[in-house]
């Protein structure tokens, strides 16, 4: 799942730049890999990613993290950042539920599904009609989850269920965008991700306990390489990589994500798609661009 939208920043890209927008995306789209080899529970290993990754962020944020203004930081910030914390851990526990449950394909498509829900949101504040863009956007989001959750319900009941939660996870990290563009002005991108990585961590641990995952894992290299690969490599790539992009550009490198998971599904599990399969999610894929499409217009 993508990180923060730093691109308002500006700044003309070049290759490193687009390189770690697509090494980004290549990061976070093996993380539903590593979850399925974690010998923990979905959940728990959600906790991992954030815990393992906290050395790490505490240090960039220390050591590159500065306050916007000279004044300091507002309480209210703050708190912001902890609440969105907290809805982050929300859709990592609903993500990494779906992701044992359905195809790695469908668990990075739904779960990126924030994006479109945003664009809906927008919308219905700014209580208008939706464009052309918006409108298309819309259908074919509509009509490719269509698809595949009609898909999911032949082959599983168990893969509909998965599906429902990646998509549930899709809802609870619009409510971590919205509480976090209220501090962005504020805070450092590295003070955000640590502190929002250090408010989620126990809550996930908490949700874990309750459910009664196993906690402590006997293999850890898939946990060490979801928290560096995604928590650390892939939100850190995307906040470096983010503001130097068209809305185009990184609807477009957006797609790399899904596809990886589709080959990671296929090679390390087996996972096959049919041709209903591919429509479903060339519609939800289209959706994700030509939303980001819509965004680049209202600039």
């Amino acid at each position: 799942m993508t990180g923060l939208d730093d691109r308002r920043a500006g700044g003309r890209p070049d290759p490193l730049h687009f390189a770690a927008l697509l090494g980004g995306n290549f990061a976070l789209a093996l993380g539903p890999w590593f979850v399925r080899m974690a010998d923990s529970g979905p959940v728990s290993a959600a906790f991992w990613r954030l815990f393992l990754s906290l050395p790490v962020l505490g240090l960039l944020a220390l050591s590159r993290g500065r306050p916007k203004h000279r004044s300091g930081i507002a309480p209210g910030a703050w708190g912001a950042v902890a609440i969105a914390g907290v809805f982050f851990a929300f859709d990592l526990a609903s993500w990494h539920v779906g992701i044992a449950h359905t195809k790695l394909g469908n668990a990075s498509l739904f779960g990126n599904s924030g994006s479109l829900i945003l664009m809906v949101w927008g919308v219905v504040i700014a209580r208008r009609w939706p464009r052309r863009l918006e409108t298309a956007a819309m259908l074919a989001a509509i009509t490719g989850a269509g698809i595949l959750l009609g898909r999911s319900l032949e082959i599983d009941h168990a893969t509909l269920i998965g599906d429902i939660f990646c998509i549930l996870a899709g809802f609870f990290y619009v409510f971590y965008i919205l509480l976090i563009q209220r501090a962005r002005d504020r805070v450092d991108s590295w003070s955000l991700l640590f502190n929002s990585t250090l408010a989620g961590a126990p809550v996930l641990l908490g949700i874990a306990i309750a459910l009664g995952e196993p906690i402590w894992p006997h293999i850890w290299w898939p946990l060490v390489a979801l928290a560096l690969g995604s928590q650390v490599i892939g939100q850190g790539l995307i906040v470096f990589a983010l503001r130097h992009f068209s809305a185009l550009i990184v609807g477009v490198v957006l797609l790399t994500q899904p596809a990886v998971s589709i080959l990671a599904g296929w090679l390390a599990f087996g996972e096959t798609i049919g041709w209903l399969d591919a429509l479903g999610m060339a519609l939800i894929a289209s959706a994700l661009v030509l939303g980001r499409l819509s965004e680049g217009a209202k600039r």
